[in-house]
C-alpha cells in the first residue's frame, strides 16, 4: 500500500480548531464521500477566513496549512502540497517548538511525499527526526512512570496507571505514523536493523504507556527477536529485555 493514504490524510481534516472548524470539518465529510473538490473549496473558505483574520495563532495557521497540504497530497500535485507543508512545519515550529509532536506530523507528510517521489535520503532523513521526537516524548513518560512504579511498588505493592499524556485523537496519530514508518523500515531491515528496532521500541513505550500489554509485548519479542537475528551488541538486547521485563509486571503486579 502507497506510504499516502487520501482517506486517512482527510480525516486529519477534523483536528482544525476554532472559528474557521465548520470549513474543515464540512471538507473532512466531503472527502469522506470522495467529493475532493467540494472538500478543496471548504478548505479554500477556511483559508480566506484565515487570511481576513488579524489575530489567529500560529497553531491555527500550522493546521489549516497541513490540512491543504493533504488535500494536495492527495491530488498528487506535490509541490503545492510541499509548500504548505513547509509552512505548516514553520508556523507549528513557531507555536510548539521544532521537536514537538504537534509539529512532527508536517515532517511526517514531508518524509511521505518524498518517499512516493523515491526521494529516499531525504524522506529516511525526516522518518527519523519524526521517530525521534516521537522517541523523547514517549521515554521521558516513560522514565518517569516507571520510576514511579517501582517507588508504588516499595510502598504499597501496587501499580497506578500509564499515562501517555495524549487525547484519543493524539494516541491514534502516534499509532498510525509509528507503525507507517515501521513498515517502510522494515522493508529495508536488513540495511539497517538499527531503525528497524529503534522504532518497534517506541512503539512498546507507546502501548506500555495506553496499559495495552500484549501489543507491547508483541512489538518488544519482534525488536528483541531482530537484535539477535542481526547480532546487535548485547546492551541493546539488554535494553530491550528491561522493557520486556517490565511489561511482564504489569502483567503481573505484586500484590
Amino acid at each position: 500500500m502507497s506510504a499516502l493514504d487520501s482517506t486517512a490524510h482527510f480525516h486529519a481534516l477534523l483536528q482544525f480548531r476554532g472559528r474557521t472548524a465548520a470549513w474543515p470539518a464540512a471538507a473532512a465529510a466531503a472527502a469522506g464521500l470522495g467529493r475532493i473538490v467540494q472538500a478543496e473549496e471548504y478548505l479554500f473558505q477556511a483559508q480566506w477566513t484565515v487570511l481576513k483574520s488579524t489575530d489567529c495563532s500560529n497553531a491555527t495557521h500550522s493546521l489549516l496549512h497541513r490540512n491543504l497540504g493533504l488535500l494536495y497530497i492527495a491530488k498528487k500535485n506535490y509541490e503545492e502540497a510541499r509548500y504548505h507543508l513547509a509552512n505548516d512545519i514553520y508556523f507549528a515550529s513557531c507555536a510548539f517548538g521544532t521537536e514537538d509532536i504537534r509539529t512532527s506530523g508536517g515532517y511526517f507528510h514531508l518524509a511521505n511525499i518524498f518517499y512516493d517521489l523515491k526521494k529516499l535520503d531525504l524522506a529516511d532523513t525526516l522518518y527519523t527526526k519524526v521517530s525521534e521526537i516521537w522517541h523523547a516524548y514517549l521515554n521521558n513518560h516513560y522514565q518517569v512512570l516507571s520510576q514511579a512504579h517501582i517507588q508504588q511498588m516499595d510502598l504499597l505493592g501496587k501499580l497506578f496507571e500509564n499515562d501517555t499524556g495524549l487525547d484519543e485523537a493524539q494516541e491514534a496519530e502516534a499509532i498510525r505514523i509509528l507503525t507507517s514508518i515501521l513498515n517502510i523500515r522494515e522493508s529495508t531491515s536488513d540495511k539497517a536493523p538499527q531503525k528497524t528496532i529503534f522504532v518497534l521500541k517506541i512503539l512498546v513505550m507507546l502501548y506500555y504507556l495506553m496499559m495495552n500489554s500484549s501489543k507491547a509485548q508483541e512489538y518488544g519479542m519482534r525488536a528483541l527477536s531482530l537484535a539477535k537475528e542481526q547480532q546487535l551488541d548485547v546492551h541493546e538486547q539488554s535494553t530491550i529485555q528491561e522493557l520486556l521485563s517490565l511489561i511482564s509486571t504489569e502483567d503481573h503486579p505484586i500484590t
